[in-house]
């Protein structure tokens, strides 16, 4: 058989024009009228929102830059940050007890993700919220003797406001200690003994070393505990926290206006995790340049 070079078919590219090519997309039916279908069931059911005789969009308009609904927005993103901000405190140190090389911290570690993952969140902050029922004072002092620094009623200390942030804050850290955990499991150990070698402690070593390189793998599903724990907080409305949804539950018990409230409320929980899913973009892209 005789041997084909490219040079025999030279003749054969001069002839093609590049940029005469059309390149022609396959149509694609099924996806097109899906599309269609898709798009006229949610024209459908906005429309039968916009129109529904039983809404009068008229309060919602009243009411969703009123000054107590703001007000219960304000508590609701002071809840969630400061319940998130201890969540990953907490969480950090838990994640840490878990990689521990103590039995008896990795089991202590162990039982808090297991309890705090376990029992529901509700039921969480009603206990917590009514805490002054089983724990009248609390007691600062030294154990097993009659030796006292300082004491105060537990309703004094664990407000609504209070009992909200620290039921979030345990049932949030539990889960994010698993994130943290798992940041750092994805760190090859031959950075750990690196740093050693370097004389780093065990501290330095997780600040420095560790706890940086892991942020790529962290950051993100943290984010989505973020927005997350704004969405849980509308459960301290059952302790009457102070949150966005408590404000507006109470105003519907005064007009009797539960949809449309509840719809102000809905409102301004997509607003904030719209915001929150941009800045967590824009968070995300800056640890990846980094």
């Amino acid at each position: 058989m005789a041997n084909i070079t490219a040079a025999d078919f030279s003749h054969v590219r001069r002839d093609i024009n590049v940029e005469s090519m059309r390149v022609i997309p396959v149509k694609r039916w099924g996806r097109v009228a899906t599309s269609v279908i898709v798009a006229l069931l949610m024209l459908q059911m906005t429309y039968s929102l916009a129109t529904n005789p039983f809404i009068d969009w008229g309060i919602v308009n009243d009411f969703i830059f009123s000054p107590a609904i703001l007000g219960g927005l304000w508590a609701t993103m002071e809840i969630s940050i400061i319940s998130v901000v201890l969540s990953l405190v907490i969480s950090i140190i838990i994640a840490v007890m878990r990689m521990s090389e103590s039995k008896i911290l990795k089991a202590v570690a162990f039982g808090y993700v297991f309890f705090f993952r376990g029992i529901p969140l509700i039921v969480l902050l009603i206990l917590v919220g009514n805490i002054g029922l089983f724990v009248r004072t609390i007691i600062i002092g030294i154990p097993f003797t009659d030796i006292v620094f300082y004491s105060v009623p537990s309703n004094e200390v664990f407000t609504p406001f209070v009992a909200s942030i620290i039921g979030l804050s345990l049932v949030a850290s539990a889960y994010m200690s698993e994130i943290v955990r798992g940041g750092l499991l994805s760190i090859d150990r031959g950075q750990t003994q690196a740093a050693k070698a370097l004389g780093m402690s065990s501290g330095q070593s997780l600040r420095y070393i560790l706890l940086p390189q892991a942020m790529r793998v962290i950051v993100p599903p943290l984010g989505n505990e973020f927005i997350t724990t704004i969405k849980m907080s509308a459960l301290v409305s059952v302790i009457a926290g102070g949150d966005l949804l408590t404000v507006a539950q109470s105003i519907s018990g005064v007009n009797y206006r539960t949809i449309e409230l509840l719809i102000v409320a809905t409102i301004w929980y997509l607003v904030v995790v719209a915001i929150s899913s941009v800045i967590q973009r824009y968070v995300e892209d800056a640890i990846a340049e980094r």
